[in-house]
């Protein structure tokens, strides 16, 4: 095969071949086995994992249909440039005789056409291969698209068409365009290179041939570019304006008529090349060019901005107003916020004595403990060993003990091998000895024990308290090694490290993994497969390694959500919950887009990193719906997807594509349902189009006076104040529900930190199996009177921070070697009005760090309490009496002595009996005991030693059962009959078992009794 047809050259001496060596061709064979083994180990453990998890189907769609659309794309794109240059070759004109300068380049490239002719196309097709396969989401969603049932206002068309179509039209065009550009440079590169086309003064000829194939191939650009023309009409409903989103007066008016017109102008001229085949004038088609380009600028760009200026801009407000409806309807229904109730709420900032009254419900779970800054606690007082591990931020959840529902800070105590010394890592120890965490811990949100430290009500190694029997290891996690190999055969000794024990003789419980977490790694294959994938020899070689051997991998819960759920976006936090007697992960994933026609879009790495201060992956939507919610078993690594919003068209799309890898919600037990909650994600970006699409009049809208933002955390400026979840009652409920909630203050560029709205979701999703409480996800707004001035979370801050007294105290706390820190600036309406709640913790500025809840500042109107208690403090703000039933306070006694000195003073019983001296006597002993149990636990606890703690934290809770026993005797009411937070203590079980702190109790002495 040649592009020249000139006599054959005489037949030159064949050159005597090099001799190749056999050390380069031995390495050549052994690189190419190296990497062949390395694609079939890495193969082979993926669809194994898969496998092993039951979503093969997963791995097997995908990856069937990247190779289908690479082979079908790169194989096109292959046949189409080998046509191109079969093509050219076969029409280029005979040689007349003579010799140019491009003969000598033809010598050149004479040995290699051969070669150009495969090696060409097939560099080109795998690029577009591999291009068109990255898009397989896109095929596969079209193929499989559901209908929205919602039709844009310009064209009529289902919201299906932009988000499945039109980008797969767009992909189809894109296509077409790139691989006829191509072909026509390397068709006129041929031409030119062998005398197809010749060059003639200013101008120049081509032969038939050359002119044939290139008028067809410019006709095919042509063609492709009106088609791209055509379908940017569409794509003008997903724009970006200057003040709202979607198509505008003059995208309508002007450029989408443009964009007609140009398309049909593109169709003129793709006719005009054709001309060309017979009248052989270059220049017609050059003349249909340039009037494109021309028309481009001209139709395209001037007409529009004339528009704009001299027809829009004088008359704005009334001819964008349905534009900017429309902007303002879709927006609400993609971000899921069209039905949220909106109430004016005329907030008072007057404190009056019995505000509380019909409140007291919310005001006894008002969560004092915040989970951003007790994550030190948790450690220093339940990480038992170094190897363990609390995640920085905790999670909120709430659990029913003892009957009532509680809101609860929760944590997994997870292994993490960057606490073990240097000498004692190895292989050994990394990958089969330390396999798993073990436990959860769990603490009262709305109560903390005497000495400030929180209330757990689970805790320890082993596990007590109320959550009853579970299975306590956790071999899934965020901190857990990559690889752990795990499993042996029945009677062998067990090495894998279960828990510490001081009773035991080797200081360890040991166990052997019986779950079904991994694949398998028993015989030499799938050890030598596994030994590839790690870059580990020991796997081969280690007698850890025994035909019983699974190995986990991939486990990271948003990880393995991840994989097997390809086509979501997750949420960014994975919460822990303990779900009929296990631990489970729950996972909030997202269906989304960023193709709805009019609505606004968000960028959720921005939105985040101002939420929460850290860069996450960049993801750009205008549609959300919080389509799956996911369970990971900690334990064995299960992944379970439940179909959340049955009726998201997405989700739907994609139920098809994979029909077995999602239960229905049906299937969700009720423990489960009662753990799951709102995602704080989707409430975030909710909060945050809020700001601006709370306003549902146009003229409003477009005016912008009355646009809200998100305000700084107080406690921290560089970030927005998060989402709180917390228990309430907002005005239009009957009773509190866990909630999700946020604030709103003026927008603009006006500093007033003034609080304009006030944002619930119901978070509360019921505990009946398969079936959602019917309030959830209702979305409340209380829109607060223009004419008040209620104080924004920065004012309130500027108020705790310069109440005088509250500084003197706090200033007094600083001396020495301690840091005070403010929590977490709760809001809630209560009292007619909004409260607002701010627990102070105090912890050592250097050393062992564990904050102590220590005051609470409160604020109503401009009135500011603060005190040792939320009680004292709320009765500070609306007088005597008020606090009676609020967080962690015991309604059944009185608060006696605050000073620290433990002396309660002389109790009245009521009755005006005379005091019992031996009771009063049995009394200050217990007082005196207990706080002498509160400075050895600081000592202990100090130290590092646990058992020394264990030991103080016991005669702490027996010198409080004492003083319980005395002060009831003084009184004249019976221990049994007090209420509030002593029914904590009596449930707690003890931790003697472990090394771990007996369990603390919280009476009522919370007043009487302060740390040193």
């Amino acid at each position: 095969m040649s592009f020249d047809d000139r006599p054959a050259r005489p037949v030159r001496p064949a050159p005597v071949p090099q001799r190749r060596s056999p050390l380069a061709i031995t390495a050549v064979v052994l690189g190419a086995l190296v990497l062949a083994a390395i694609a079939t180990a890495n193969i082979w453990t993926e669809v194994v994992w898969y496998d092993q998890l039951g979503y093969s189907e997963v791995w097997r769609t995908q990856w069937l249909a990247r190779i289908v659309l690479f082979v079908v794309a790169g194989g096109v794109a292959a046949f189409v440039i080998w046509l191109n240059l079969w093509i050219a070759k076969r029409v280029r004109p005979a040689r007349t005789g003579g010799r140019s300068q491009l003969d000598q380049v033809r010598e050149q490239i004479e040995p290699i056409e051969r070669l150009a002719m495969i090696v060409l196309p097939s560099v080109i097709g795998l690029v577009v291969g591999l291009a068109v396969s990255s898009q397989w989401e896109t095929v596969v969603a079209w193929l499989n698209h559901e209908s929205f049932g919602t039709k844009d206002p310009q064209f009529g068309l289902d919201a299906s068409f932009y988000v499945f179509t039109l980008p797969m039209l767009n992909l189809a065009v894109t296509l077409v365009l790139a691989l006829a550009v191509l072909s026509t440079l390397i068709a006129a590169f041929v031409h030119l290179l062998y005398g197809g086309i010749a060059g003639t003064g200013r101008s120049f000829v081509a032969s038939k041939g050359a002119r044939i194939q290139l008028a067809v191939l410019g006709a095919i650009v042509m063609l492709a570019i009106a088609a791209n023309y055509w379908l940017d009409r569409y794509g003008l409903l997903t724009k970006s304006g200057e003040k709202f989103y979607g198509a505008s007066y003059t995208d309508v008016n002007a450029i989408l008529p443009s964009r007609s017109i140009l398309a049909g102008i593109a169709i003129v001229v793709a006719l005009v090349f054709l001309v060309v085949i017979w009248r052989g004038d270059w220049r017609i088609p050059a003349v249909g060019i340039g009037l494109m380009l021309l028309s481009a600028v001209v139709i395209g760009g001037i007409y529009p901005s004339i528009v704009q200026r001299f027809q829009v801009s004088p008359n704005e407000q009334e001819l964008e107003t349905p534009f900017i409806q429309n902007n303002i309807d879709a927006t609400r229904y993609a971000y899921g916020i069209a039905d949220i109730e909106e109430t004016q709420y005329r907030a008072t900032t007057e404190a009056e004595a019995d505000a509380l009254r019909q409140d007291a419900e919310t005001t006894a779970q008002i969560r004092l403990l915040d989970p951003n800054i007790v994550s030190p606690a948790f450690q220093q007082l339940q990480q038992n060993k170094q190897y363990y591990n609390f995640a920085d931020v905790l999670n909120v959840d709430r659990y029913a003990l003892e009957d009532e529902l509680q809101d609860t800070v929760i944590a997994v105590r997870e292994l993490n091998l960057d606490g073990l010394g240097s000498e004692s890592r190895n292989w050994v120890n990394d990958h089969t000895v330390y396999t798993h965490g073990f436990g959860v811990v769990a603490a009262y949100g709305n109560k903390t024990q005497i000495d400030g430290q929180p209330s757990f009500f689970e805790r320890g190694i082993p596990s007590v308290g109320l959550l009853g029997e579970y299975e306590p290891r956790i071999y899934f996690g965020s901190t857990v090694p990559d690889y752990s190999i795990v499993g042996a055969p029945e009677g062998t000794n067990p090495w894998e490290l279960d828990y510490p024990d001081d009773n035991s003789d080797t200081g360890q419980v040991n166990t052997t993994y019986t779950g079904d977490g991994g694949p398998a790694i028993g015989n030499l294959f799938e050890k030598l497969m596994f030994a590839i994938r790690m870059g580990e020899e020991q796997i081969l070689f280690s007698d850890r390694v025994t035909t019983e051997s699974q190995i986990l991998y991939y486990r990271d819960p948003l990880e393995r959500v991840a994989r097997v759920a390809p086509y979501l976006e997750l949420d960014q936090t994975a919460y822990p919950a303990v779900v009929d007697g296990r631990v489970v992960w729950v996972v909030d994933g997202y269906t989304t887009t960023d193709q709805y026609p009019y609505s606004a879009p968000v960028a959720s790495d921005t939105l985040f990193a101002q939420q929460s201060g850290t860069t996450t992956a960049t993801t750009v939507l205008n549609y959300l719906r919080n389509s799956v919610k996911a369970t990971v078993d900690a334990y064995d690594g299960s992944v379970t997807l439940y179909a959340w919003d049955e009726d998201d068209p997405i989700l739907q799309t994609w139920q098809h594509v994979f029909p077995t890898s999602i239960e229905p919600i049906s299937e969700i037990s009720g423990e489960l349902m009662s753990h799951l909650r709102y995602p704080e994600d989707l409430f975030a970006i909710q909060r945050y189009q809020l700001t601006q699409y709370h306003v549902t009049d146009a003229a409003s809208f477009y005016s912008g006076q009355d646009f809200w933002r998100n305000p700084a955390d107080p406690t921290d400026d560089t970030r927005l104040q998060p989402p709180y979840y917390l228990t309430l009652q907002m005005p239009d409920q009957d009773e509190p529900t866990f909630s999700l909630t946020s604030n709103y203050i003026q927008g603009g560029d006006n500093p007033r930190n003034i609080l304009t709205g006030y944002l619930a979701v119901n978070s509360e999703t019921g505990s009946t199996p398969g079936e959602v409480a019917e309030d959830y996800g209702t979305l409340r707004l209380l829109e607060l009177p223009r004419d008040t001035t209620i104080p924004g979370p920065g004012q309130v801050q500027n108020n705790f921070n310069s109440d005088p007294d509250a500084q003197e105290t706090l200033n007094l706390l600083r001396q020495g070697e301690t840091d005070v820190v403010n929590g977490n600036l709760l809001t809630l309406p209560v009292g007619g009005g909004l409260l607002y709640v701010q627990p102070v913790y105090v912890q050592s500025s250097q050393g062992t760090q564990v904050p102590l809840l220590r005051k609470v500042f409160v604020a109503f109107g401009d009135s500011v309490g603060f005190a040792d208690t939320l009680p004292e403090a709320l009765d500070q703000v609306f007088g005597e009496g008020a606090g009676e039933g609020a967080a962690g306070t015991d309604t059944g006694s009185g608060s006696g002595s605050t000073d620290g000195s433990g002396d309660s003073g002389t109790t009245d019983g009521g009755s005006g009996d005379a005091v019992d001296p031996t009771a009063e006597a049995a009394l200050q002993d217990a007082l005196d005991r207990a706080n002498q149990a509160l400075q050895d636990s600081q000592a202990a606890l100090a130290a590092g030693d646990f058992t020394a703690y264990g030991e103080a934290q016991d005669a702490l809770a027996s010198a409080i059962e004492d003083a319980i026993a005395a002060e009831a005797e003084l009184t004249g009411a019976a221990s049994g009959s007090e209420s509030g937070s002593t029914s904590g203590s009596t449930a707690e079980p003890s931790a003697s078992a472990s090394a771990e702190p007996a369990a603390e109790p919280t009476t009522s002495l919370e007043g009487d009794l302060s740390a040193p």
